[in-house]
């Protein structure tokens, strides 16, 4: 009867008392999957137009680099930068950026101007000037922002405030030379006059008879950042 009892008990499943409850298997965790790394995203150009700066790097441009620094996509003007350059070279061109100012900021964009010496005199500098300071409110008309120095004053008033950026368009075919501040035209000149006849500053200024040169950003002092610096060639 013992013996049959066992035999039951057996069948059933009952294992006596040492055995112990099945434990667990664990479950098998994947290796985490190593994120991607982060891609920085070429500005954005205009059918026609080149790219001048990557966004990231000052890769094609010549002259005071170390005076200049990459901060958030933007090219900045360091407080002792000087003149900064293009490599290439450009005669006719349609030129544009976007720049933001320090409060009571003096720089310039040179343009059609030479590897060395003042590109005001030697070349063309178009002022980038916070109009608002009032260290500048007693300036020559031509000393104000979009001038070309010296030579052709800039209609004022359509700045956005210091700390915003502009957008502003620099167009040079032969003699003509234009400046679109924030989509308002503050210089259409021909420079062909002033170039023969003497210019209103009375200074000497054979820049304006080239026909091209770099085209650069002239630090003055102050911090003024650029970016989205695109341009075509104009034929």
């Amino acid at each position: 009867m013992l013996a049959l009892l066992l035999a039951i008990a057996l069948d059933c499943g009952w294992q006596g008392e040492s055995a112990k409850p099945s434990e667990p298997v664990p479950a098998t965790v994947a290796p985490p999957v190593p994120a991607a790394p982060a891609v920085v995203a070429p500005p954005a150009v205009e059918t026609g137009f080149t790219a001048l700066f990557d966004g990231t790097s000052l890769r094609g441009w010549i002259g005071d680099t170390a005076g200049y620094a990459v901060e958030d996509g933007a090219i900045v003007c360091q407080p002792k930068g000087t003149n900064l350059l293009t490599e290439s070279i450009w005669g006719d061109f349609e030129l544009r950026l976007e720049f933001k100012l320090t409060p009571g900021a003096n720089n310039g964009i040179g343009i059609r101007a030479p590897r060395d010496g003042d590109a005001a005199y030697l070349g063309m500098e178009l002022q980038v000037l916070d109009n608002s300071a009032e260290q500048y409110k007693s300036l020559k008309p031509w000393q104000y922002h979009g001038s070309i120095y010296g030579v052709i004053p800039a209609k004022r008033e359509f700045q956005k405030p210091v700390g915003e950026w502009n957008a502003q368009t620099i167009i040079a075919k032969g003699g003509r030379i234009q400046v679109i501040l924030n989509g308002t035209v503050i210089v259409d000149a021909d420079i062909t006059e002033a170039a023969a006849k003497g210019t209103i500053d009375g200074n000497d200024h054979p820049g304006l008879r080239r026909l091209s040169g770099h085209i650069g950003f002239l630090g003055h002092g102050d911090k003024v950042a650029y970016r989205n610096i695109r341009i075509r060639e104009l034929h």
